[in-house]
């Protein structure tokens, strides 16, 4: 573990004491400062109290869903948060992943694996990591340096993953990518579910295309994966 991921803020909300445990034990071994939460609202008066630098949420709570509680802290501010779903549910991780989540482990898993993806999100949200400069084209505008984003002058409300992707295209228009590696070069997985890169394409057309069925930034190259043109094309 990096030295420099010391002293992050993580809040765990499961409502399984022993998964809470035994994430939040490793989480505080690898240098981690960890709330826990049984659920929803628990969680939300937490993060209300001390706001996390991370999130790790079960998608399955009592009451208040984990999909309710990520929109709510979004609509709080931006986390980075990683969803805890049931091995096997694939459209409850894509629903996860539609409401903002930046990455999802499923049941059983690894606790060492799980510290290792709360590392790879946070180091990817940490400043400084992109290369300084602002990004323009066609009325996008990209500051990796302070991780905002905007069209036509206004601020686009993007997560962790969709501003790392829409900085990734700029800096690359023209060329052809394959959902393998943009999981590598935007996630830095080597492996993964693929649909993570769908999902999240469609989420950043939602909201840097006038009309994201027809998309004139993020084309579908079929076959291949996507590119991004700065001119007007065809979906």
């Amino acid at each position: 573990m990096e030295q420099q991921s010391y002293g992050a803020r993580v809040l765990v909300v499961d409502d399984d004491p022993t998964v809470s445990e035994v994430v939040a034990g490793y989480l505080d071994r690898a240098g981690y400062v960890v709330d826990r939460a049984g659920d929803g609202p628990d969680a939300l008066a937490r993060a209300a109290v001390h706001w996390p630098d991370l999130v790790v949420l079960d998608l399955m709570l009592p009451g208040m869903d984990g999909l309710e509680v990520c929109r709510r802290m979004r609509d709080r501010g931006p986390v980075p948060v990683i969803m805890l779903t049931a091995r096997g549910d694939e459209d409850d991780r894509i629903l996860g992943l539609e409401v903002g989540a930046d990455d999802y482990v499923t049941k059983p898993f690894s606790p060492r694996e799980l510290v290792l993806r709360v590392e790879s999100v946070l180091r990817r949200a940490r400043p400084g990591r992109q290369p300084a400069g602002t990004l323009r084209t066609a009325g996008l505008t990209v500051d990796p340096g302070a991780r905002r984003a905007a069209k036509n002058g206004v601020e686009l409300a993007l997560t962790l993953r969709e501003f790392d992707l829409l900085a990734f295209f700029l800096r690359h228009p023209g060329r052809a990518f394959g959902r393998e590696e943009l999981m590598r070069e935007v996630w830095g997985w080597d492996f993964g579910d693929l649909s993570t890169v769908t999902v999240h394409v469609r989420r950043l057309r939602g909201k840097v295309e006038d009309d994201p069925a027809r998309p004139r930034f993020i084309q579908t190259v079929w076959g291949v994966g996507y590119r991004f043109d700065s001119a007007d094309g065809e979906a």
